[in-house]
């Protein structure tokens, strides 16, 4: 079956500017995360003694404003999908704080979790898997109704077939089965299930990575609509740093279990501060062959450590080319070196063009510790 092509879904993604943002500087954050840990434990033997641990996220914090989408990126392993799942409470924490509407939602138990689905739901990254093959299309959006005993108005079928329309299927997919659309499609499909309970925070996990280029697009502009539509709150995890620069409106980069930089999209891609932010940026594709020759490729050296045991201090100094002995012994902290830009480096790049600021007070999107 062919992808939907509507005129919508036809135009090119466009840069979210800073100064009409989204999101209210002056708002409560909507999700408020501190210290946010999860170790996944080695065991061996009969007994299963723990010989060791996946630092899989290792102590990072961030704020979520109502409104403004926060792009997550690194390279493969480095934490970012686990750390949707643990903020979705599709996995438990071991250690830290996860705050939704000023609510610790933490430890909460699956029955005191049940009414925060409501709020909090998930785009996963493969749209084939994700969707249960023996189901109709309606019976997969309905789900979410069913698990939290809503009756819309109007009746269930109605409801969904809005939700089809809504995210650009026809309504009369209702019955046709996940195996008949193509992959794009069937992440529109995945996008109508989450939006089916009307949630406050959406956590995107590589939405379009699965997608064929051609596809991408479309569905970029279809989940930046539907947030003004909807007024939605996005968390978007990926790789691709040329998607994260179109829908984001705040950048976090994770690096082994770590942020290490994070900062608004314009200040982010116009001036990176930490080392690796800057490679990530050099191997960004550029379409115009001058361009292309007029910029510094940095190829880093080795591979991303294991976070079985990952390096002492700073996590990034194994294959940093600005490392130096107190990268070694000392971890560095993210600490704001300008309004609303933070970073986790001993040595950072850019840090002379603007005066220091102060760290910023966490309802303004700091991710100092507590």
């Amino acid at each position: 079956m062919t992808e939907t092509t509507d005129d919508q879904s036809k135009k090119i993604p466009l840069q979210k500017g800073t100064e009409d943002a989204k999101a209210s500087d002056g708002a409560a954050p909507l999700l408020r995360v501190r210290g946010l840990v999860r170790h996944f434990p080695i065991t061996k033997g009969l007994l299963k003694r723990q010989a060791g641990a996946v630092q899989a996220v290792d102590g990072i914090d961030f704020d979520v404003r109502p409104g403004e989408t926060l792009g997550v990126v690194g390279e493969s392993g480095c934490g970012k999908s686990t750390m949707g799942r643990l903020i979705t409470r599709l996995d438990e924490p071991t250690g830290g704080t996860i705050e939704f509407q000023g609510r610790d939602i933490t430890h909460l138990s699956p029955g005191r979790l049940r009414p925060m689905r409501r709020d909090v739901q998930m785009i996963f990254q493969d749209p084939y898997g994700s969707l249960n093959p023996r189901h109709t299309i309606g019976g997969i959006v309905s789900t979410p109704f069913r698990l939290q005993g809503v009756e819309p108005e109007g009746g269930l079928k109605k409801e969904v077939q809005r939700l089809l329309e809504l995210v650009g299927l026809s309504p009369e997919h209702y019955n046709r089965y996940p195996h008949e659309f193509s992959g794009g499609q069937r992440q529109r499909i995945g996008i109508a299930r989450a939006l089916a309970l009307k949630p406050k925070l959406v956590v995107a996990d590589e939405p379009v990575s699965a997608l064929d280029v051609s596809i991408q697009a479309q569905v970029v502009n279809l989940m930046d609509d539907l947030q003004e539509e909807l007024g939605l709150t996005y968390v978007i995890i990926a790789h691709d740093l040329s998607v994260i620069r179109h829908v984001s409106d705040r950048i976090a980069v994770m690096y082994l279990g770590k942020i290490v930089e994070l900062s608004d999209r314009k200040a982010l891609y116009e001036s990176p501060m930490h080392p690796y932010t800057k490679a990530l940026l050099s191997a960004v594709p550029v379409p115009d062959p001058k361009r292309r020759t007029q910029r510094d490729r940095i190829l880093l050296k080795g591979d991303v450590p294991s976070p079985i045991n990952p390096p002492s201090g700073c996590r990034f100094r194994t294959r940093c080319w600005k490392a130096t002995e107190v990268c070694t012994t000392t971890e560095p902290p993210l600490v704001a070196l300008r309004t609303g830009h933070q970073v986790a480096c001993h040595h950072p790049e850019n840090a002379g063009d603007r005066p220091a600021a102060a760290p910023a007070e966490p309802g303004e999107g700091a991710a100092t510790g507590e």
